[in-house]
């Protein structure tokens, strides 16, 4: 197992439970990078897919709306490779949770994010605050799932995805712990029997992410787990259709935490910053 880096600053006088920020739906861009810029929009000069997002759901934007928080980050996951009538289209793929879905293939154009946005991150609801809103910003505001047919067929999450801040042109602690803590966790879920995949395939995956707040909490870890999950008896999962946020993870929790959370369907609470839920919201313990 690889020791903890020496010399990080980590935040170990504050409670950890309720330091996640509430949100709705996380979009996880596949980069195939393991490292990004400070603000993640001003990659490639900006032309890249969170910015593209963000010009649209972002403070100003057609699709804003302050009660539905939708956070955007980058990943370490490679994008689905495109099939030959689109490789002339740069196009890149990315993951929604917690709805668990996969949008393998974005093409690059404001038709198609706007499908992205209104078709998958909008919410099905809006807050009661916005009955004052006339019908058709309501509308607006809303998703719908019409916009889906405008982008390739989607895909349900089965694998467990295991997301580790390691954001250094962001700050220096996850961009150090961050590697290591994915290292460890490879080698231990494949010594726990999981398979850690890097393509198609049924099982777990680990990547670095961009910012998701808390470095001070270094080092920050999402698990992901998909609602078809099971326990190796075969039973579902007690944590299936949930992300569990860790904080403080250093690479001695990492078998501790396969063991429990997802080989036994239990929250370390000792390092536990907070949770959502597929179709419920946030999750408090």
């Amino acid at each position: 197992m690889p020791e903890f880096p020496e010399g990080l600053e980590i935040d170990h006088s504050k409670p950890l439970n309720g330091t996640m920020a509430p949100y709705a739906e996380q979009l996880l861009v596949c980069t195939g990078q393991p490292d990004w810029l400070s603000r993640v929009e001003e990659e490639n000069a900006g032309d890249n897919l969170v910015a593209d997002v963000k010009a649209l759901v972002g403070r100003g934007g057609i699709y804003s709306d302050p009660y539905h928080n939708t956070p955007l980050t980058n990943s370490s996951f490679q994008a689905t490779t495109p099939p030959p009538y689109l490789r002339d289209v740069p196009t890149t793929s990315a993951y929604l949770l917690p709805s668990f879905t996969y949008v393998p293939l974005i093409p690059r154009s404001f038709d198609a994010v706007q499908a992205l946005v209104k078709g998958y991150l909008l919410p099905t609801r809006l807050n009661p605050a916005h009955e004052v809103l006339s019908p058709i910003h309501q509308d607006r505001l809303k998703r719908s799932e019409a916009y889906q047919a405008f982008l390739p067929p989607a895909q349900e999450v089965e694998d467990v995805l295991v997301l580790i801040c390691g954001h250094g042109g962001r700050d220096a602690r996850c961009g150090v712990l961050g590697p290591v803590l994915a290292k460890g966790f490879e080698g231990a879920l494949s010594r726990a029997g999981v398979e850690v995949l890097t393509g198609p395939g049924m099982s777990a995956r680990v990547g670095l992410i961009s910012h998701i707040g808390g470095h001070k909490f270094a080092g920050n870890v999402i698990l992901y787990i998909p609602p078809s999950a099971k326990l190796k008896g075969g039973e579902p999962h007690p944590l299936r259709g949930m992300g569990i946020w860790y904080g403080r993870v250093e690479p001695k929790h990492v078998e501790g935490i396969i063991a429990e959370t997802l080989g036994e369907g239990k929250v370390v609470m000792d390092l536990f910053r907070g949770g959502v839920e597929k179709g419920k919201g946030m999750l408090r313990l």
